[in-house]
Order: structure tokens, then sequence, then C-alpha cells
């Protein structure tokens, strides 16, 4: 694979802790994202702000100003990482659809591209900079638009199950599934938007667990023990 496009749940990125950030497993990703950088793999990252902000739980909050502060809490996820990331070795960069002054870069396609082929890891933050979508949409928006090969959600659950595996221990879990059933079942891989967004334009979603060892690089390289969404 020559650029993919990784997304990491603010929760996973948690740990143990569920809310904020687990260092030890920040910098699990990192080295699992420089042995691809160095192996030539271009990476994408959307993450996820639900180990800081979950709005749309709120009966008190306008949905669009819960969104906006969403959106927030993917810019200070993706500065987190980016860190970490520099701190094992690679270079970075953070892009955002709206201006954060000095923090971030304005997305651009052109931009995206010129930071990919200098070998950098590029952060794609602040979602579509719109209310009433969600990072899964956004993840598969930019990842449409920078041409990936394929969308790796990385989640806490390692894989796509027809009910949830922490509730139903019965659960079945699929090694491959047509987005066309994730839509029909509802099967929550991404949301709905994300969802068609995918089937329209062919993006392929492989799902697996975060927290299982090296699951990153095995994906990548072949290993994978997740499920496959096939458009």
């Amino acid at each position: 694979m020559k650029r993919i496009m990784l997304k990491l749940s603010g929760e996973a990125l948690a740990g143990p802790k569920k809310t904020g950030f687990d260092e030890e497993t920040v910098k699990g990703v990192a080295y699992q994202v420089k042995e691809l950088v160095d192996a030539g793999v271009q990476v994408g990252i959307v993450i996820g702000g639900g180990n800081f902000w979950r709005g749309r739980s709120s009966e008190t909050i306008d949905r669009t100003k819960a969104d906006q502060i969403g959106m927030l809490a993917t810019i200070m996820n993706c500065i987190y990482v980016s860190e970490i990331f520099r701190y094992v070795g690679m270079r970075t960069s953070i892009l955002t659809p709206f201006e954060c002054g000095s923090f971030t870069k304005l997305f651009s396609k052109d931009r995206a591209n010129k930071y990919f082929e200098k070998g950098m890891v590029v952060f794609f933050a602040g979602g579509t900079g719109h209310p009433y979508f969600s990072t899964d949409t956004g993840v598969l928006l930019r990842a449409i638009e920078v041409e990936a090969e394929v969308v790796l959600l990385a989640k806490a659950i390692d894989g796509v199950y027809d009910d949830d595996p922490r509730s139903n221990p019965d659960a079945k879990k699929y090694d491959s599934v047509t987005i066309d059933e994730v839509i029909a079942k509802n099967l929550q891989v991404v949301d709905m938007t994300a969802s068609i967004l995918a089937r329209d334009n062919k993006m392929p979603m492989w799902v697996f667990g975060l927290n299982e060892e090296n699951s990153i690089v095995n994906t990548v390289k072949g290993d994978f023990t997740g499920t496959k969404v096939i458009v």
C-alpha cells in the first residue's frame, strides 16, 4: 500500500482511563505508524473526540455549538498525538478545514499531497468543519479527496458484529461484509452519511481492534484479523 487513512477513536487512545490520553497507548500507536512510514507508506490520520466530548448526549446545548466543541476536541487530540509522533522520530502536519491561527494549517488537497510526498504524517483535524457531520464522515471525505487506498478503522472492538459483543456474547463477527449489507442492516461501522460516501466512491474500510498487539502494522502487512468492508 502506498497511502492509507487511519481513523483512531478518541476512546481507544484514552486506554483504561476512558478519558483524556493514555500515553503508553499513544506511543504504541506512534511506533507502529513509524514502522509503516519507514517502509514508505504514506499515512493520513483522523482522530475522534470522544475521549473529551460527547455533546450529542447533552439536552442543554444547541447541536451546532455541541458539534463545534467536538471539532475542537479533535484538534486537541491531533496536536497531542502529533507531538508524540514527533517524539518517536516522525515529521507531522495538522490540517483543519478552518483557520486555527498558528496551531494548524488550512486544508487543501494540494497541501496534503505535498506533505505526503515529503514523508510526513498528515493529521486531518476539525472534522468537515460543519455541524451535523461526524468524524466518520470526515475520514471518508478526506480519504476520497486525497485518494487513499483504504480507510483503516482502529476501534475498541476488533471488527464488525451483527450485534454489540459487549452486551451479547453470542454476537457473530464478520470476516467480510459488503457496504450494502452495512447500510441495509445498520451495522454501524460508520454513520450512514459516511457509509453512503464509501459506497458511492468505492472506498474500502477495514475494521480492527486498536488494542491488539501490533494491529496497525499487521493490518497493513496482510496479517488481518478484523473485518473488511467491501465496496
